[in-house]
């Protein structure tokens, strides 16, 4: 037995199904306006998800480069440290080698005495050397000065300062100030340098070449030191370039994910478009003419 179709049914099936077309263009609308194929949620979960998440693995991406450029900047600053050490300790070496050639006068020996004195202290700048107010010799005690002035001791701590630049990957960006500073195996740079202005201070500079060949083990230990640095901004430098794939390939899979291609939406919206006007003149003879439309 089948079942009497009425013309409120049909009234009510042709709004139902023009409603339908109207949200489609409404969703082809929206997705020309912004182009997006995802607004909200409902537009589809899936998607939706998928989106957040690379959205959340940009977050952490971007993260990740402000720690390496941080990093790179403290491992660059400590360098530029190092460098400086080595050319201080360089010069005295020259001084000490120049005091002990036997024929400098006591004016000769009191002013390259002077001098050494005078690049300790600089020595002792460069161990204070600060970065964003962060002392970069002073391992985690960042917000104090590692080298005492006034006592000559370096109190710096040998802990070491790490970024991370992934969720497995950290690198150590400080330089231990004690193994340059104040080293267990060859003692302090500083005592090594009051040590010889003190020994060249006497009448002939007697005394002194036992701390030339100390001078000569400083300056080894600071290359080896820069050369361990020189390895970790090699690995910095190339997590920094592994991260920018990362990103750029995480960039392109969020827009395969939400980004609409535009020339397909137009096509979309022209047959919605299309599927209206055909559903409206279909309508306008499924509904019938009332008793006014006769008296007309």
């Amino acid at each position: 037995m089948s079942n009497r179709v009425t013309q409120n049914m049909l009234n009510q099936n042709f709004l139902f199904n023009l409603n339908k077309t109207n949200q489609s263009m409404e969703k082809y609308q929206n997705q020309f306006a912004t182009g997006k194929l995802i607004n909200k949620p409902s537009d589809d979960p899936v998607l939706a998800v998928r989106s957040m998440y690379y959205r959340s693995s940009l977050n952490d991406i971007g993260q990740y480069k402000k720690n390496a450029d941080d990093g790179l900047s403290w491992l660059n600053a400590s360098d530029d440290a190092l460098g400086e050490v080595n050319s201080v300790l360089q010069r005295v070496r020259e001084l000490t080698v120049e005091g002990l050639n036997g024929t400098n006068d006591k004016s000769a020996l009191d002013a390259i005495t002077a001098e050494i004195n005078q690049l300790k202290e600089h020595l002792g700048e460069i161990a204070n050397t600060q970065m964003a107010g962060r002392y970069i010799f002073a391992g985690t005690d960042v917000k104090n000065p590692p080298y005492q002035k006034d006592t000559g001791d370096f109190k710096g701590n040998s802990e070491s300062l790490e970024v991370s630049l992934g969720q497995t990957n950290s690198v150590q960006i400080n330089v231990s100030g004690q193994d340059i500073f104040n080293n267990p195996k060859i003692g302090s740079i500083f005592s090594v340098l009051t040590n010889i202005a003190d020994g060249l201070s006497g009448a002939d500079g007697s005394g002194s070449d036992d701390y030339l060949s100390q001078l000569d083990a400083q300056i080894d230990n600071v290359l080896e030191q820069r050369a361990e640095l020189g390895a970790r901004m090699n690995r910095m430098e190339l997590s920094v370039s592994r991260i920018d794939d990362l990103e750029l390939s995480t960039t392109t899979l969020l827009s395969n994910t939400e980004d609409a291609d535009l020339s397909k939406v137009i096509i979309d919206l022209k047959s919605q478009e299309n599927v209206q006007r055909a559903a409206l003149a279909v309508g306008a003879r499924i509904i019938q003419p009332s008793l006014v439309d006769f008296l007309r």
